[in-house]
């Protein structure tokens, strides 16, 4: 995939193309769909496709305090629309320069002058330009004017419910796994690296991996959840606890630590990625270690159990 960084990045004569835009956090279900209309058309009519997105939400600087967190990271989109078969993204910069760019601007410079667009994709509630002034109806009219069509684009619905990042954010914000997994039509995923931490875990018999609280990706609520974790692309089972480890005085910090089963791997300064399968328990404060390592084992029961169920669906 060619990616772009920034207006200035994109070769002179490139295109002719068929663009959509939008933020395309977490490249869920809803977006594959767009990027497959994308790709058809574009094929149909000899373009190259071509997603124009944002290095940040544009709230980030318009309104920060209504900004959601992010799904993904950047790096994390970007490999999702390669596995898309996205053949070409440009990253823009969502400056203050940026924010003020007319409509007629934006489609002038962005998708004419670099782009050469012959097609632009967008959903019905599209906005673009300044404070959001440009529309549909506008578009069109900036179609005609630099030479392309709009084609609107119809929502993909999951059971009746419009896919969406934030229907997706607000499903992981409750611990439901299992009800993201759909929307985004794949696990829900962090990636961190595993750092040292308190060997509490080998102590007790269940050592983990911990992983950095800088992660990528959107962590789900405080609990227990059946995993699947990957290291140097091997994937294990796992057990994975987030939260704070209330059976253990002195521990007040937020932590994410993924149990391996059956396995033995020296994972520390390496990459993990955590794909969250279902979601077992809340964290509990139990009234002693041996209280504690029972319940942990019967966690890894059920745990080996979904995941066995999960490997030959």
């Amino acid at each position: 995939m060619l990616l772009f960084d920034g207006l200035g990045s994109v070769p002179a004569g490139f295109g002719p193309s068929a663009v959509t835009i939008g933020k395309f956090d977490g490249v869920h279900l809803g977006h594959q769909g767009v990027l497959a209309q994308l790709k058809s058309l574009a094929a149909e009519h000899a373009l190259q496709p071509v997603v124009v997105t944002f290095d940040r939400h544009p709230f980030a600087l318009l309104r920060p305090e209504e900004c959601p967190d992010a799904l993904v990271s950047n790096d994390q989109r970007a490999e999702l629309l390669v596995e898309a078969g996205v053949d070409a993204t440009l990253v823009l910069e969502f400056d203050r320069a940026l924010s003020e760019l007319t409509p007629l601007e934006f489609a002038e410079r962005i998708l004419h002058d670099a782009l050469d667009a012959r097609l632009v994709l967008v959903g019905a509630d599209f906005r673009y330009g300044y404070r959001g002034e440009g529309r549909i109806d506008t578009l069109r009219e900036h179609g005609r004017t630099f030479g392309f069509d709009v084609v609107l684009i119809d929502d993909v619905l999951v059971e009746g419910t419009r896919v969406s990042s934030t229907k997706i954010r607000e499903h992981l914000a409750a611990g439901d796994v299992r009800a993201a997994a759909p929307l985004l039509g794949r696990y829900p995923r962090v990636r961190s690296t595993v750092v040292h931490g308190d060997a509490i875990g080998r102590e007790i018999g269940f050592p983990t991996a911990n992983l950095d609280p800088a992660m990528e990706g959107f962590l789900p609520a405080d609990g227990v959840y059946a995993s699947w974790a990957w290291i140097d692309g091997i994937r294990y089972g796992a057990a994975v606890s987030i939260g704070n480890n209330p059976t253990f005085d002195g521990i007040p910090a937020r932590r994410t630590e993924a149990h391996l089963l059956d396995a033995k791997v020296d994972a520390y300064g390496k990459v993990i990625e955590l794909d969250f399968v279902e979601y077992l328990r809340p964290m509990v404060k139990f009234d002693g270690v041996d209280t504690l390592v029972a319940a942990l084992a019967a966690d890894v029961d059920r745990i080996r159990a979904i995941l066995a169920t999960e490997a030959t669906a």
